[in-house]
């Protein structure tokens, strides 16, 4: 896999360090690697990572996908320093969770995952369409990894047909119902913005990473993160124009709606 220019979102922990991490190693690493964060006291691991880096020129950005002036502000950083090359990689990791049911769901605990999980990822790439269609614009035919996507990190939580009874967690699962709404709006609002850039050389995917083991996931989750973001990786190189506006697992398998 190569890309030239990659933006990861929420990169200061979890799956998305972990992009950090592996987009480094590769035997091409990115030429700039801009990665965002929302609290500059828990960006430790990224600075060791920015210091240790020799072939690619990492920067931070402090982001809350939640506010749309942080948004606009990166974008200014990013297009400052990538200029005419664009943007080749847009991972919009950055997520939230909590543990909440119906009927105890209240207002603002819906709110709080819509503007995090489905309106943040979406004006996070909107804000970044010029640059995406700048990279886009470079490349011949077709459309690869190695020209320009955006890969945006779901959950098969946001599957409607996934949840029945049949499932034998599927009690729990209604614990998180403000993540699995936001998730499953996430879904439909990238597949409309997929179709919607179709024609301008831009890929767009949601992917599920698996239940993972981060902050996010509990030490309950049966992935390590570094396998899952070295599947997802992997998948990655093989998309291509027939995957527009997908919905996969880390291993490239479709997920139903």
């Amino acid at each position: 896999m190569e890309v030239e220019t990659v933006l990861v979102t929420g990169a200061n922990r979890g799956i998305g360090l972990e992009f950090v991490k592996q987009l480094v190693q590769l035997t091409k690493p990115p030429l700039y690697l801009f990665a965002t964060y929302r609290d500059e006291t828990k960006i430790q691991a990224l600075k060791e990572i920015k210091d240790a880096s020799k072939e690619t020129e990492i920067h931070l950005i402090k982001l809350d996908v939640s506010k749309t002036e942080e948004i606009e502000n990166a974008r200014k950083i990013v297009a400052e320093v990538v200029g005419d090359r664009g943007l080749n990689l847009l991972i919009n990791n950055a997520g939230a969770a909590r543990w909440l049911g119906f009927p105890d769901i209240t207002e603002e605990d819906l709110v709080f995952h819509f503007k995090t999980n489905t309106v943040g990822p979406v004006i996070v790439f909107k804000e970044m369409l010029p640059l995406l269609q700048i990279s886009a614009k470079h490349k011949s035919t077709g459309v690869d990894v190695s020209k320009t996507i955006v890969l945006n990190i779901s959950s098969t939580a946001g599957s409607i047909a996934v949840l029945t009874d049949t499932n034998p967690l599927w009690r729990e699962y209604l614990s998180v119902m403000g993540y699995r709404i936001s998730k499953t709006a996430l879904n439909m609002a990238m597949r409309v913005a997929a179709l919607s850039v179709k024609d301008h050389g831009i890929l767009v995917v949601n992917m599920c990473p698996g239940w993972v083991k981060t902050d996010m996931g509990t030490d309950r989750a049966m992935i390590e993160v570094s396998e899952s973001v070295s599947d997802m990786m992997k998948m990655l190189p093989q998309l291509n124009v027939t995957h527009q506006g997908a919905f996969l697992d880390r291993h490239g398998n479709t997920i139903p709606y």
